[in-house]
């Protein structure tokens, strides 16, 4: 039971950093990012409230709650390149992400909201990301949880990751009956 939660949680497995970072892998994360918000706006159009309330596994989140959360969570990853941009390896300000899902903006309002915000929000991050240079793409910030630096051109593959981790979870939740 506890291996078939381990991949509910992560069906796509676990995020793996290469060992080489090559600019075809990078335009490659780019485009998985560009194309989430029609991805999560097409998994998700036609959904009732009810089919929005499935939950990809037992105590995960709901689809609506992964909606707003990927909103939330792709908010703080544009905040984060620019201040990694902007400063000179700044520390990054953490948050607690299953308590922002437990909020009533991520559980009781239309997922439109967010599905505007990804829009939106994704239309800057991709413009932002296309024009990074090699230096840019060696900057880093430094996570507080994990004390670990994060360069930039690591941080675009972690996204990716989470396009497709979260995408992974929804269609889950809606096979589930």
């Amino acid at each position: 039971m506890e291996q078939n939660i381990e991949k509910l949680k992560f069906p796509i497995g676990k995020f793996h950093k290469p060992e080489f970072i090559t600019k075809e892998l990078i335009q490659n994360w780019i485009k998985i990012i560009a194309e989430f918000p029609e991805k999560i706006k097409n998994e998700t159009q036609n959904l009732t409230e009810v089919e929005l309330e499935k939950q990809y596994r037992p105590n995960g989140w709901t689809i609506k709650q992964i909606v707003h959360h990927c909103a939330d969570s792709h908010i703080n990853s544009l905040v984060r390149f620019k201040l990694a941009l902007t400063e000179e390896t700044p520390t990054i300000k953490p948050y607690f992400e299953n308590l922002w899902a437990e909020l009533s903006d991520s559980k009781n309002i239309s997922i439109q909201s967010s599905l505007k915000i990804l829009e939106g929000l994704h239309t800057r991050w991709i413009h932002l990301l296309e024009s990074l240079d090699e230096n840019d793409l060696e900057k880093e910030f430094f996570h507080p949880e994990s004390k670990e630096k994060v360069s930039l051109k690591t941080n675009i593959g972690m996204y990716a990751w989470h396009c497709e981790h979260h995408l992974a979870h929804i269609k889950i939740a809606k096979g589930n009956e």
